[in-house]
């Protein structure tokens, strides 16, 4: 049975403006910039330059009337996104004669266009090229093969239609690692660790740490010294000569390709914000060098204008376009609205934090670090806590101490043995001295540096140590151990 009511109900949705300063607060820098020049290039009512309040009050003025013919048209009406036809929205001016060619960027060559290379100078079949080229694009970006030859074997008739033998495979296999870097194709770190000693010179320490790694390896991963010691019988002094060869070698030679110059790049962190101490007075400012001033356009304030002056021969072709103009003019507002309540927020945001750890910024001790949670900042701004987490996610502060992450400066706290609450980050920073000064030839474990902690006041039981000391990437103790 259908029957028809009316119904009431509170409804929260966001604006697409607030929907646009949420998407800004993630952003970091480096990619605010890409995001504004993706805008110019996509928005023509977006430009470069100081916004002109004269062309903002004149639009706000507007009103657009047609002499109250029934056909009245305003553009708010057609604003509506279930209104306006997707390609209403967009330039038609290409022909389907026209031509799309991609601009090749050159990144410089790759790990597997470096190997790809090398096997350009062998004598090989066809069919052995092939096979070759296949378990290259199997070696993964740190130069392991980590895939086994029969699978290979299997794969290979499938995408490519070669028929091959596992003897074949394995005989390929070799052939790769023969190509530089030296270590490259290997299945783990100890065939990887055997390639690279197979090249070297021989020696003695070269021949003994052939052996270790063949017979010993669990040991040596271990840091059993003694046991290989004994198993060697090699005096302290080879030891040292034979792990120094050890440890020098690379175990992951596919990170050591320097070709991919924009994986280089992407890692680059360009700092959201810049502190300065002058004479102790801290002053935050936005690290906005490459971001460009934004307004309206001009030509199409002036094009709504016109036609808004115009009271004959409206069509609907006339319409369409000006419906256009408002709609793009209005996401230009939008944008220009949503970078600069970026701005803002970031900034006021940043203010409570340097504020908050005034004495860190000022002496760059990790000791000086107050517990602080975002919480903390959000009852400062008064901004919600998940504003204040989008404000910290990947931004970095530059400082005269170096360049910091935001979310390092949040911890939580804990209580001292005179009932003071310190940061976890201070516990940290007493617990990597203590490691980093400890006596490596006999390493203190999580108990031993549970102790000294507790003589220094901070009283935590070993499994917070432990968990500490992971956070840190810090090795347990037998794993630190030199000879």
């Amino acid at each position: 049975m259908l029957k028809q009511q009316l119904q009431q109900k509170l409804q929260q949705k966001l604006s697409p403006a607030q929907i646009q300063v949420i998407k800004m607060l993630e952003v970091p820098t480096l990619e605010l910039e890409e995001r504004i020049r993706q805008e110019l290039e996509e928005n023509p009512a977006l430009e470069e330059g100081a916004e002109m309040d004269k062309e903002a009050e004149e639009l706000e003025d507007l009103n657009i009337d047609d002499g109250g013919n029934n056909d009245d048209f305003d553009p708010e009406e057609y604003m509506a996104d279930d209104d306006i036809p997707d390609y209403k929205l967009k330039a038609n001016n290409t022909s389907k004669d026209d031509k799309h060619e991609d601009i090749p960027f050159s990144i410089g060559m790759t790990f597997h266009e470096f190997l790809l290379d090398q096997v350009g100078l062998l004598q090989l079949s066809d069919q052995e090229r092939l096979i070759i080229e296949y378990v290259i694009g199997n070696i993964d970006d740190e130069g392991y093969l980590r895939r086994t030859a029969e699978a290979m074997v299997d794969d290979i008739v499938f995408q490519a239609g070669i028929q091959t033998t596992n003897e074949e495979m394995y005989r390929i296999i070799d052939i790769v690692r023969q190509l530089d870097p030296a270590g490259v194709g290997a299945t783990n770190l100890q065939e990887c660790l055997l390639l690279q000693l197979e090249r070297k010179k021989h020696c003695e320490e070269v021949e003994f740490a052939i052996e270790l790694i063949k017979e010993y390896f669990e040991e040596f991963s271990k840091k059993h010294f003694d046991k290989i010691q004994k198993g060697l019988d090699i005096d302290d002094e080879m030891l040292k000569d034979v792990m120094n060869e050890i440890i020098h070698l690379n175990p992951k030679p596919g990170n050591a390709w320097g070709g991919n110059i924009l994986e280089k790049s992407m890692s680059t962190i360009v700092p959201d914000f810049i502190l300065e101490n002058e004479d102790g007075q801290l002053s935050v400012s936005l690290n906005n060098a490459n971001i460009p001033e934004l307004r309206v356009s001009s030509t199409y304030n002036e094009m709504l204008q016109d036609y808004a002056g115009s009271k004959e021969n409206r069509s609907r072709e006339m319409k369409d376009a000006v419906m256009f103009v408002k709609q793009k003019i209005d996401s230009a507002r939008w944008f220009i609205d949503a970078i600069k309540q970026r701005q803002q927020t970031l900034l006021s945001t940043m203010i409570a934090i340097v504020d908050f750890q005034h004495d860190f910024f000022v002496e760059g001790d990790d000791t000086y670090l107050k517990p602080m949670i975002l919480k903390d900042i959000a009852d400062i701004t008064g901004y919600d806590i998940s504003t204040i987490s989008r404000v910290s996610n990947s931004k970095y502060i530059q400082t005269e101490f170096g360049v910091y992450p935001v979310k390092y400066f949040f911890s939580e706290s804990m209580t001292n043995d005179s009932g003071e609450e310190v940061s976890t980050r201070e516990i940290k920073k007493i617990l990597q001295d203590c490691i980093d000064n400890e006596d490596k030839k006999r390493p203190l474990n999580d108990d031993a540096l549970s102790e000294v902690l507790k003589t220094k006041g901070y009283l935590i039981a070993r499994r917070t140590v432990a968990k500490y000391r992971e956070q840190l990437n810090i090795p347990v103790a037998r794993l630190r151990k030199e000879i």
